[in-house]
């Protein structure tokens, strides 16, 4: 159907409701067939989930991890709307994989947004001294920069990480995936991982 515009993708977010990478990575795969790529994001559920996105999550569990015979500990807090979800075995279920996950890939952030500015200036200034030094045109450095950026947000921040039992999936498809099975919205609110001997800051 020829090549996917903003407009489509605005078009297909303003009905779906799901993000718009989503969107746009859905009408890439079917080249532009909206009902086609409507039909994707419905089945992945993440219009489902983006709807709840905004919903109030006053309910939830705290969740445990203890790893490596006691040198690794997580709690996290993870929220959802009503108790009768926070007692469901499959959202308890996944409050303890996001726990492993904490576990094992030490994020420092839930999110992208969480990320302070500071942070993310000083990681750019790096990266861009250091392609610059590798010998690449300044006309070029911006936009392999910016790749590393979308790298570094992958490693440090929660939901954009790969899932340590599935790296075809990101910690955000794993909870889309449990909001369209239990209907409501799901919130990683907090964690805190320990590790024996790391310094107090």
């Amino acid at each position: 159907m020829g090549e996917v515009t903003a407009q489509m993708v605005k078009e297909l977010r303003d009905r779906t409701g799901a993000p718009f990478l989503d969107c746009k990575k859905a009408l890439e795969e079917v080249s532009g067939d909206y009902e086609k790529a409507a039909e994707i994001l419905r089945i992945k559920g993440l219009a489902k989930a983006a709807k709840k996105a905004g919903r109030e999550t006053p309910e939830g569990v705290i969740a445990s991890y203890i790893h490596a015979g006691g040198k690794i500990g997580v709690m996290l807090e993870v929220n959802c709307e009503t108790d009768f979800v926070a007692r469901n075995e499959g959202f308890q279920r996944l409050a303890k994989e996001i726990a492993m996950q904490i576990a094992a890939a030490n994020p420092r952030f839930i999110s992208r947004e969480d990320v302070p500015e500071s942070v993310y200036l000083k990681e750019r200034e790096i990266m861009m001294a250091q392609v610059i030094e590798s010998g690449k045109p300044v006309s070029v450095a911006d936009k392999i920069v910016q790749g590393k950026i979308e790298k570094f947000y992958e490693e440090i921040c929660l939901i954009e990480q790969t899932y340590i039992r599935d790296p075809k999936i990101r910690i955000r498809d794993l909870i889309s995936s449990m909001v369209a099975q239990l209907g409501e919205n799901i919130v990683v609110r907090r964690f805190v991982r320990y590790q024996l001997g790391e310094s107090i800051e």
